[in-house]
């Protein structure tokens, strides 16, 4: 179980994901060696990762939800398979297992429509052909209204409001809009895997010098390019059940309803999308019961709603990091 200090640390990184120690605290009123040992702690028993992440919505490129239906004995393998490729996020088995729900980025010049194939060729390229894949859609992703740089609220209860403000990230460059480069893929590949990583494993990665290194890194922060996730075990802040909800909702009302939806403290995603639902939503209840009183009478209450899909996700392979060679303790990303 997570006490206030560990609840305290994982509010504080969701707010500056590389923030000194030291800072955190002394914002906590704990020792840095606290800080250190609840961290490495976290870190080893519940998957505890912070990650540098492109913002979906200001990063280059487009994003396209995914669902593949399969029958039980494919899924397994798919769903690895589709988790350890770079251009994946959000890996997720639901429905009992017979279906994959996943995030593909498709980079500026890929090419082609939602009826052109292009994400569904990008997806399936070098991926084992199955017999087992039944069917396959594939939405874009249009506006991310919850989620990205924002949190589910389980997450960022720790803190009190004049603990978040002295945690905020200072100002330590201007903003950068460069286009991506080789040498910027390679510092985000690093920053995938390790958000924390220091400034000498930037330099190293990317061939430049640790202040090139830190300018570079300070420059996608304050342009919105690049944000920082944590990851961690939701079930132990009370998102036992989590899942993924398809929304049909009537075109004029959507911008209203997605911003009601968007301030659900039970809601970690909420985005407008292509297809014949044009809104997803991923919620993390605390059981079946909170969920179903969830769905019907505070979604259920909304004006505008035509239709719903839900699908109980039943275990999350990769969140937005890149896959680890070996993960320990259980995970669920904070949001999808």
């Amino acid at each position: 179980m997570l006490d206030e200090v560990d609840r305290a640390v994982i509010h504080a990184l969701h707010i500056d994901g590389r923030a000194p120690f030291s800072r955190i605290a002394d914002v906590c009123g704990v020792s840095t060696q606290t800080v250190a040992r609840r961290y490495r702690r976290l870190r080893t028993e519940t998957g505890l990762r912070v990650v540098g992440v492109l913002d979906r919505d200001t990063g280059p490129g487009t994003h396209w939800t995914v669902r593949l239906t399969c029958t039980p004995a494919a899924t397994q393998a798919l769903a690895h398979s589709l988790a350890a490729r770079p251009d994946t996020s959000w890996v997720k088995l639901t429905s009992g297992g017979t279906e994959i729900f996943a995030i593909v980025h498709v980079p500026d010049g890929a090419g082609g429509g939602e009826g052109a194939g292009a994400p569904h060729a990008m997806l399936l390229h070098d991926v084992p052909r199955r017999a087992g894949i039944t069917a396959v859609s594939a939405h874009c992703l249009l506006h991310t209204y919850l989620g990205g740089p924002t949190a589910w609220r389980g997450i960022t209860r720790a803190l009190s409001p004049g603990q978040q403000e002295r945690l905020r990230p200072p100002a330590s460059g201007a903003a950068d809009p460069r286009p991506l480069t080789a040498a910027d893929h390679a510092l985000l590949d690093v920053l995938r895997h390790d958000g924390r990583a220091a400034h000498t494993d930037l330099a190293a990665a990317t061939g430049w010098s640790q202040a090139t290194a830190a300018r570079r890194l300070a420059g996608l922060r304050a342009s919105g390019t690049l944000f920082f996730d944590v990851e961690v075990d939701s079930a132990l802040l009370g998102g036992t059940a989590q899942t993924l909800i398809w929304m049909s909702v009537e075109p004029g009302r959507l911008d209203e309803v997605a911003t009601a939806l968007a301030g659900h403290d039970e809601l970690a995603v909420v985005a407008a999308t292509t297809g014949p639902t044009n809104l997803l939503a991923q919620a993390l209840c605390d059981g079946p019961a909170d969920l179903h009183r969830y769905l019907t009478r505070e979604l259920g209450a909304l004006d505008g709603v035509r239709a719903l899909e839900t699908a109980p996700v039943l275990r999350t392979l990769k969140r937005a990091g890149a896959v680890r060679a070996s993960r320990p303790g259980r995970s669920a990303g904070r949001g999808a």
